[in-house]
C-alpha cells in the first residue's frame, strides 16, 4: 500500500501509525504541503478534497482517516472492535475525535506553530483551546477507570483520538494535566512497533528550518 503523507500532518499520522500497528506492508509517499501540492491539479485529481492522508491499495483510493482506519481494521482483522456492539463504539469514538478532539486541535496546531503570527485570526486560537479543554476533559474522564477507549484492548479508536497528542510543537496540550490520557498515551507507546509521527513519515519542521 502507498500512503501519501507529510510528517506534520496528525491526521496522516493516524493511518501510518494503524498501518504500522496492523503489519501491514507500505510505503509513504510525501506530500509538499507546505510548498501548495495538495492544491496542483496533480493532486487534486488523487483527492479532490485536496488532503493528506491518502492510501492507495491496488485499485482502491481511499481518503479521510477515519474511512482509512476502518478500512485497514476490516482487511487486517486486527483492532476493529471484538463484536459489532464495540465496533459500534470504536465508530462513536472515531466520529467524536474528527468533530471534538482531531477537528480542534489541527487548526489550533497549525495557526500556533506552522503560520506567521501575524497572519493569525484573532481569538480563534483561544477559542480552539476552550473547545479543545472540553474534549480532554470528557476523554480523561472516559480513561479514568477504563486502560482502552473501546473494549478491553487497543482499537483504531485509540490510533486516531491519540493522532495530535504525540506531537512535540505547543497547541495548549500538556499532559502533566490529564493523567488518565498520559497513562493512556504511555500505554499505546508501549505497544510493538509504535513509532511518533516524526519517525514514521517523511517531512517535519526541522526540515524547513
Amino acid at each position: 500500500m502507498k500512503l501519501y503523507c507529510f510528517g506534520e500532518s496528525g491526521n496522516a499520522y493516524k493511518a501510518a501509525l494503524t498501518l504500522t500497528m496492523t503489519d501491514t506492508p507500505w510505503e509513504p509517499v510525501f506530500v509538499d504541503f507546505f510548498n501548495g501540492e495538495t492544491r496542483t491539479p496533480e493532486f487534486r485529481a488523487l483527492n479532490a478534497m485536496g488532503e493528506v492522508p491518502v492510501l492507495v491499495d491496488g485499485d482502491t483510493v481511499l481518503t479521510q482517516s477515519g474511512v482509512i482506519l476502518d478500512y485497514l481494521s476490516s482487511k487486517t482483522g486486527k483492532f476493529g472492535g471484538r463484536s459489532a456492539a464495540e465496533r459500534r463504539d470504536v465508530l462513536r469514538w472515531m466520529f467524536w475525535d474528527t468533530h471534538k478532539l482531531s477537528g480542534q486541535a489541527g487548526p489550533c496546531r497549525f495557526m500556533m506553530n506552522f503560520i506567521p503570527e501575524e497572519k493569525r485570526p484573532e481569538g480563534v486560537i483561544p477559542f480552539l483551546q476552550g473547545r479543545l479543554k472540553s474534549a480532554y476533559k470528557v476523554l480523561d474522564g472516559h480513561l479514568a477507570n477504563r486502560s482502552w477507549i473501546a473494549g478491553d484492548g487497543p482499537t483504531v479508536a485509540d490510533f486516531a483520538c491519540c493522532g495530535y497528542l504525540y506531537y512535540p510543537e505547543p497547541f495548549g496540550f500538556d499532559r502533566a494535566d490529564w493523567p488518565s490520557i498520559d497513562a493512556w498515551l504511555e500505554r499505546i507507546a508501549a505497544l510493538p512497533d509504535w513509532a511518533p509521527p516524526y519517525d514514521l513519515m517523511p517531512g517535519s519542521p526541522a526540515d524547513r528550518a
